[in-house]
């Protein structure tokens, strides 16, 4: 899609369209309090446990043959958990089998989470979608655009809403002198989102797609201004410790280090340790000394704590009867931002606010009903939320590069295919 120069008529449109959009998710919230027969179409249909108790021996498989060293699968369904099992090694050098409560860097599974947490501030009245970055963050007020090679002024400013639905054109690495950051993790985040901001934008806000690391840095920024205090403690505060994800977390604790997968990475036919040239480092290290968030990759989780903040999206933003969100809301993230764009990971799919939404024919092919939303990470892990079921999928791996999506894949489709 070529760049466009975006009138202040088509500025007016923008809103218009957004605003119709927050109207469709506020109506959604109305027929959400209606009886479920009358609100959705959710067939009460059970498992085949018999397909289900495949799962661990095709997962035990992909480990023997080499294409990982451990992993962990989940299956929810109305709320309970119907298939949970752990395979393979979590440390193969210390001979540590892989656990159902084992711990991954879950990578950017951490963006949906920041997400959530912009989303919170939205419904306190404290920041809209529409306002614009450099108003809480000053250092993006002389922002520039690469068009065609000269950098220029854009015709208008990042707004957040361009942040969560990754259209602000802001690099998904950057470039400049935190370039190492997603590595060392040297700086703290506003350090680093100061640097970002000095970046050249890829293209105008709001015309294209792109996957933006730098981005998602700078909404956990904005919580930090907005909130007045720092990021993670704020996602601490008001999203894990009251959905219980009490081993999840940033910066790794001493008595939770024996529970934390390695990652290990393809090499030559086979699955060597990975060093300090993946994100976040050394995996052996645990990030000691880190001075960096990460909003867009630093968590660490199981599976069992991602399935209550799954759970708490799946059902329309409570969880056991504390709620974090409005369903207006958790419908606004699921309505599509990139219409006419090429956008997103999985074929069939366009971007929503943080989440990968399956919109088109190609994205049932792997058994993914249309409007079924997850987010993945760098490392392997995927998460995957069934409205239309009731349904969620977590997988669990550790695995830098190309070896984890076969098993992903083979996971999701044999899960969704246990359905009677």
């Amino acid at each position: 899609m070529e760049l466009r120069q975006l009138s202040f008529r088509k500025s007016e449109i923008f809103r218009r369209s957004i605003s119709r959009r927050v109207l469709s998710a506020a109506l959604a919230s109305v027929l959400l309090a209606l009886p479920a027969a009358a609100a959705d179409d959710k067939p009460q249909v059970g498992f085949d446990t018999q397909r289900l108790g495949k799962i661990q021996q095709r997962m035990q498989e992909y480990v023997n043959a080499g294409e990982a060293v451990g992993i962990v699968t989940m299956v929810l369904r109305g709320g309970n958990v119907v298939q949970k099992t752990a395979v393979g090694m979590q440390n193969v050098e210390e001979k540590r089998p892989m656990r159902e409560d084992s711990i991954f860097q879950i990578m950017s599974m951490t963006k949906p989470i920041t997400a959530v947490g912009i989303m919170m501030l939205c419904e306190e009245g404290k920041i809209s979608l529409y306002d614009e970055v450099q108003t809480y963050l000053p250092e993006f007020r002389d922002q520039t655009v690469n068009a065609n090679g000269w950098l220029k002024k854009p015709t208008r400013p990042i707004r957040i809403g361009d942040l969560l639905s990754h259209t602000s054109g802001m690099r998904q690495m950057p470039q400049g002198d935190m370039k190492d950051i997603h590595w060392k993790m040297d700086h703290t985040l506003a350090e680093a989102v100061a640097s970002f901001a000095k970046e050249p934008l890829e293209f105008e806000p709001g015309t294209k797609w792109l996957y933006s690391n730098t981005g998602f840095a700078t909404l956990g920024r904005i919580i930090e201004v907005i909130s007045g205090e720092s990021y993670e403690s704020f996602i601490q505060n008001r999203l894990l410790q009251p959905l219980q994800m009490k081993d999840t977390f940033f910066y790794p604790p001493s008595d939770k280090l024996d529970r934390i997968a390695i990652v290990y990475a393809p090499k030559d036919g086979k699955v060597i340790r990975a060093g300090s040239q993946i994100l976040g480092g050394d995996p052996g290290a645990f990030r000691k000394g880190a001075k960096y968030p990460g909003p867009e990759y630093g968590l660490f989780s199981t599976a069992d704590d991602i399935s209550h903040f799954c759970q708490m999206i799946l059902n329309h933003g409570a969880w056991k009867g504390t709620r974090f969100l409005s369903p207006a809301t958790i419908e606004t993230m699921r309505e599509v931002q990139t219409s006419g764009m090429a956008a997103g990971w999985y074929p069939g799919a366009d971007y929503g606010l943080a989440w990968e939404i399956i919109t088109r024919p190609t994205g049932v092919w792997g058994l993914l009903p249309l409007g079924t939303f997850g987010h993945g990470g760098a490392f392997g892990t995927q998460e995957w939320i069934f409205p239309s079921r009731d349904m969620i999928t977590i997988f669990m791996v550790a695995c830098d590069g190309d070896c984890s999506e076969r098993p992903e894949r083979a996971f999701q489709e044999m899960a969704i295919s246990s359905l009677e």
